[in-house]
């Protein structure tokens, strides 16, 4: 059962913010949904099935950070493109420590399922997008299941690349602004793989683009679209597109990755190419 939080007309169509009870979680989860104007009934015409793209966010945000910030309900009604953002991670399973830090725990899911005590009853975000999210969007909201990409941002951007790697089958297009591309030699991604998956490195390789892509059998032949800014914050120490670069092209998988001179790590840089990845993943979806 959906509860409708939140419904504002945008561009057309219609932004809004859900809550529902999460099996998978065991706790109450939100998310965002842009539907596009073909995608909300009217007085003139029926809705349709529209295809959709999965958004997930970075470190410390929320459901609400990419509609509010990224600018891109504008590109996604032009295309006839639905948008999905999920929360960053459980809230409220009252682990303890689980806010103290801004890099693991609340804010700070990672996009995995942890198997590690306290964390695995509820830190199971994997599971959460790639099936119940997807299962429950696809039930209640007029979104075609077999016209689905996904993308996101630094922690959320190596959770993108992870769940379309992992999952061709699911997910056509894939794209990235500024992911966390080897999150096993991260410290962000080695404090958050230790926590949720413990020590043994080998476990890790599943969630970890860079490995994944190498043994990938399926391509991705349109490309993957990654966008970079040099002047990110976080590049040299935590984000490695190098690495995964290095890991397309010994791989065969067309990979197109952007430098921007001068951008850094926030939604300013996302916002400057949101319409690109829009228009990357339409042509995808809507060939």
């Amino acid at each position: 059962m959906l509860e409708l939080l939140a419904n504002h007309t945008c561009y057309g169509g219609a932004q809004r913010i859900y809550k529902h009870e999460s099996k998978v979680i065991g706790l109450p989860m939100r998310f965002a949904v842009y539907l596009p104007p073909q995608a909300v009934q009217g007085a003139n015409a029926a809705a349709v099935k529209v295809p959709a793209l999965f958004y997930l966010a970075g470190l410390t945000c929320t459901e609400e950070t990419f509609p509010i910030k990224a600018g891109a309900q504008r590109f996604a009604a032009q295309h006839g493109i639905a948008l999905i953002a999920p929360d960053t991670s459980p809230r409220g399973a009252g682990i303890p420590g689980e806010s103290a830090a801004w890099d693991f725990g609340v804010g700070a899911g990672f996009y995995v399922d942890a198997t590690e005590e306290p964390w695995s009853k509820h830190f199971r975000m994997y599971s959460y997008v790639r099936d119940e999210l997807r299962e429950t969007v696809l039930a209640n909201l007029p979104v075609d299941g077999d016209r689905l990409g996904i993308f996101g941002h630094s922690m959320g951007g190596h959770g993108a690349l992870m769940l379309a790697l992992r999952n061709p089958q699911i997910y056509r297009s894939v794209s990235a602004f500024a992911p966390i591309a080897a999150p096993s030699i991260s410290p962000w991604g080695e404090k958050a793989f230790g926590g949720y998956l413990g020590q043994d490195r080998a476990a890790w390789k599943a969630y970890d683009a860079s490995e994944l892509v190498a043994n990938a059998s399926h391509k991705f032949a349109e490309g993957i679209l990654i966008d970079q800014g040099l002047s990110d914050q976080f590049l040299s120490e935590q984000l490695y597109p190098d690495v995964f670069e290095a890991a397309c092209h010994a791989a065969g998988q067309p990979l197109m990755l952007r430098r921007h001179v001068g951008y850094d790590h926030g939604y300013y840089f996302i916002s400057s190419f949101i319409e690109d990845h829009i228009a990357h993943h339409a042509e995808v979806l809507l060939a």
